[in-house]
């Protein structure tokens, strides 16, 4: 889910590997292009595993394949949680800007959702290998950052777009539900969390908090979401590279979805029977009504995705869209099939595995050939 703020320019890209290599000055200048949409890389990550989890078609080796690629994506959090502070401490006046950047600012919503992300898939998965105490008290701690995180990115991103930014009227892309979307991931990760919690008024709040924080999210989306609609209908797709951007409207719409019905599984040990009973009514009519637009969507993306390969599909970041919004769905799906019992549900959850998995393949291997075999994604810009 991001816009690549360090796209290869022609210059660039002509560069040799071994070249691009030489120009920097010192390993520690590999940092200094470093902008937040990398984060991407791990909520993309960290989703096949999560979504890997609960799916309706379970066997031995799935599990053990989705905790190992949650353990990449807890590796890849801690090695870019460090680069990054690297690069505040050796770029500070780069990385001082990219909050007045119309573009990068947005991306600001990927760290949060990084952080949920790889703790949902601890306590999910990672159990399994450091034990579930330690495995609730990593969730809690990587909640906690995550969602402090993602309400300042909720908040203070839109705040900079309104009163810092310049926009022109065909701005409106993905990229602007990168920092409202957080909220959301805490909604659902924090319904996991739920059980765990002290039993009475933490618990209790801790519930009813989540359903603030779908809320906050999904009022904000739909705003954003118009935007984008009205954005094409005005003025089409735009340039190819960010194409892939549209699929990030999945996102708040899969993880609303995912949400809904995870806080309707672990309200009974908060609320009685029937509060209980009517939460998971709400949790399934919101949850196939909202499925009927996440399938349009994903008709739509996947049309106007072929036409742009058709012409050219440049790789880039961008491409990480592609992972964690279709992920988001899957998820939102494992929760429908176990409430609703349909099996025509449970396949749709399969097959948006499916596409998931070969998305990240594709994209994960790109992205490695890019940063560390070419090394164009990680290369310093080229002076004019």
């Amino acid at each position: 889910m991001a816009v690549d703020i360090t796209l290869e320019s022609p210059q660039r890209a002509a560069r040799s590997p071994r070249r691009l290599f030489r120009e920097l000055e010192g390993p520690g200048e590999i940092v200094s292009n470093l902008t937040p949409n990398w984060f991407a890389s791990i909520m993309g990550t960290g989703i096949v595993a999560v979504a890997a989890a609960s799916l309706p078609l379970q066997f031995p080796a799935l599990r053990t394949g989705a905790t190992v690629v949650w353990a990449i994506a807890a590796v890849l959090l801690v090695a870019l949680t460090i680069a990054t502070g690297l690069h505040w401490v050796r770029y500070r006046e780069i990385a001082a800007r990219h909050h007045l950047h119309p573009v990068a600012s947005h991306f600001y919503g990927a760290p949060p959702m990084a952080f949920l992300t790889v703790g949902a898939g601890t306590l999910l998965l990672g159990k399994d290998w450091i034990g579930l105490p330690a495995a609730v008290t990593v969730d809690w701690v990587l909640w906690t950052i995550g969602t402090v995180g993602g309400l300042l990115t909720a908040a203070l991103v839109p705040y900079l777009a309104f009163t810092r930014h310049e926009n022109a009227p065909d701005s409106a892309f993905g990229g602007w539900l990168m920092p409202i979307v957080p909220p959301m991931v805490s909604a659902s990760t924090g319904a996991l969390l739920v059980p765990y919690a002290p039993a009475g008024q933490a618990r209790a709040t801790l519930l009813w908090a989540c359903y603030g924080f779908f809320g906050l999210s999904l009022i904000a989306s739909l705003v954003v979401i118009t935007l984008i609609w009205n954005r094409l209908v005005q003025h089409r797709v735009g340039a190819p590279g960010m194409v892939p951007t549209l699929w990030i409207v999945l996102g708040p719409v899969g993880q609303s979805i995912t949400a809904v019905n995870l806080l309707a599984s672990n309200a009974p040990t908060v609320v009685d029977a029937s509060t209980a009973h009517a939460l998971l009514i709400v949790g399934l009519v919101y949850g196939f009504g909202m499925l009927g637009f996440a399938l349009l969507w994903t008709i739509i993306a996947l049309a106007v995705t072929a036409r742009t390969v058709r012409q050219h599909l440049p790789f880039s970041l961008t491409w990480w869209s592609f992972t964690f919004p279709v992920g988001t769905c899957v998820t939102g799906l494992n929760g429908l099939a176990l409430h609703s019992g349909l099996t025509v549900v449970s396949v749709l959850a399969v097959v948006y595995d499916a596409g998931l998995v070969a998305a990240w393949g594709t994209v994960a291997v790109r992205t490695f050939h890019g940063s560390v075999i070419r090394g164009t994604l990680l290369a310093p810009p080229r002076p004019a």
